[in-house]
């Protein structure tokens, strides 16, 4: 089976010639998987709809907020309330406050909670405010994890256990990353090096509890609690980038679900509901270093946006009174023993990393734990198994280095089609 694309491609054509790639975020683009992108028209429940007409399984969300699905009833009726009264104010509303309060009651580490518009603008303030609030520069970042196109963060670590940031995007100053260190994941005895090295110049560490940005990779037992006694014992500030697995492998955040608490926490995907929603927050008396309260400078115009904090709302709301956590967990454990299953029955040197509703099949012999093994993922042999999920009406991630993400609205029925499109794909591979 093929699906039609005639219209995905002419369109994606005309883009290419206006806009750069013809994407407005690299994500998007088939680059690794070949081929152009399909172009959507239309989300609906667990599918996804493009201008050619075909119906799509969707296992990526929009990058993780759609954790209920496309247009779900309840959250559509909230955003059409909000729009009633308007589209942005530049000005305070009560639905910042209600869903800030929703937000603190939920996350273990976050007393107080400041609203952005994007994952990658909380990460940024959440670094200037632990190095304001500390007063020291270095932070530590590691490999594999990806936090926005923040210049400091863009950084590209080296084959060694430890190494000094460099810049891995042209145009960032090699100036703006040389206070960046970056270590191989879920390796303690790195990290207690850099420590060793630095602990007293280092302003915070910085990381994805469950990675999602090298594949799927959850925490080693014992990191996320070495990070933090390190942190403790250096007086330097815990953040968990919870962008992506905020609300989303369990209501709380990685951080209740592994009960390790950090200092500081980003936010995203989820809170905004599909809209463009960022946060950070945490203990109080780090957060009233954020002007205008304290001295370390952060604004936006269309922060706390009203659509914005509605959708957050309702699809908060939703998360907490109805839980469909268990019912995440159950659908993704079935999904992933078939796709494991029926790599293993074609004969296929894969691994499969799963967090609740978050997971990666790797198609590498080896257990991914860092970007050290990720690095050897067989991407050609990934690229045709997309190729060919999407020709049975699967859409999957473009590239082996990001998560896949099961949604409330996925059916039994859905999950059977997957596993049956993966095992004729994988198959074929053999």
């Amino acid at each position: 089976m093929t699906i039609s694309r005639e219209k995905s491609i002419a369109h994606f054509e005309r883009a290419q010639r206006i806009i750069p790639g013809g994407v407005n975020s690299p994500a998007r683009a088939f680059g690794a998987v070949g081929g152009s992108p399909l172009i959507i028209d239309r989300g609906e429940g667990a599918y996804l709809y493009d201008i050619d007409g075909n119906q799509l399984i969707d296992f990526v969300g929009s990058w993780g907020p759609h954790i209920l699905g496309h247009q779900h009833p309840k959250v559509v009726a909230a955003i059409q309330e909000a729009l009633k009264k308007g589209t942005s104010f530049g000005a305070p509303c009560e639905l910042e406050t209600e869903l800030a309060q929703i937000v603190v009651d939920a996350v273990p580490s976050i007393e107080k909670v400041r609203m952005v518009n994007s994952g990658t603008e909380a990460t940024m303030s959440a670094i200037r405010l632990a190095r304001g609030f500390t007063g020291l520069d270095k932070i530590i970042k590691f490999s594999g994890c990806y936090h926005g196109h923040v210049d400091s963060l863009l950084v590209q670590a080296g084959s060694g256990a430890l190494t000094l940031g460099v810049p891995s995007s042209p145009g960032v100053p090699a100036g703006c990353t040389e206070d960046t260190i970056v270590v191989n994941f879920n390796d303690v005895r790195a990290l207690s090096a850099a420590f060793d090295k630095a602990g007293s110049e280092l302003a915070a560490i910085i990381l994805e509890p469950v990675v999602g940005n090298m594949g799927c990779v959850p925490p080693e037992p014992g990191f996320l609690e070495a990070c933090r006694e390190l942190c403790t014992k250096h007086d330097t500030l815990l953040i968990f980038d919870e962008v992506m697995t905020g609300f989303r492998v369990a209501y709380g955040g990685a951080q209740s679900r592994f009960g390790v608490t950090p200092d500081l926490t980003t936010l995203g995907k989820i809170i905004g509901g599909g809209m463009p929603v960022g946060a950070y927050g945490g203990r109080a008396d780090i957060m009233d270093a954020v002007s205008p309260v304290g001295p370390v400078y952060q604004a936006g115009t269309l922060a706390g946006n009203p659509l914005s904090m509605a959708c957050g709302i309702a699809t908060l709301s939703i998360l907490r009174d109805e839980d469909p956590y268990e019912q995440l967990e159950t659908q993704s454990a079935r999904l992933c023993e078939g796709l494991s299953e029926a790599a293993s029955a074609a004969g296929l040197a894969t691994t499969l990393n799963r967090v609740g509703s978050m997971f990666t099949l790797f198609f590498n012999p080896d257990r991914v734990v860092s970007m050290v093994e990720s690095g050897r993922n067989d991407t050609r042999k990934f690229a045709a198994y997309h190729c060919g999920m999407l020709d049975r009406g699967v859409y999957l991630p473009c590239s082996q280095f990001e998560a896949n993400f099961v949604s409330a609205a996925h059916t039994d029925a859905d999950i059977d089609r997957t596993i049956a499109a993966a095992k004729e794909t994988l198959n074929s591979l053999a």
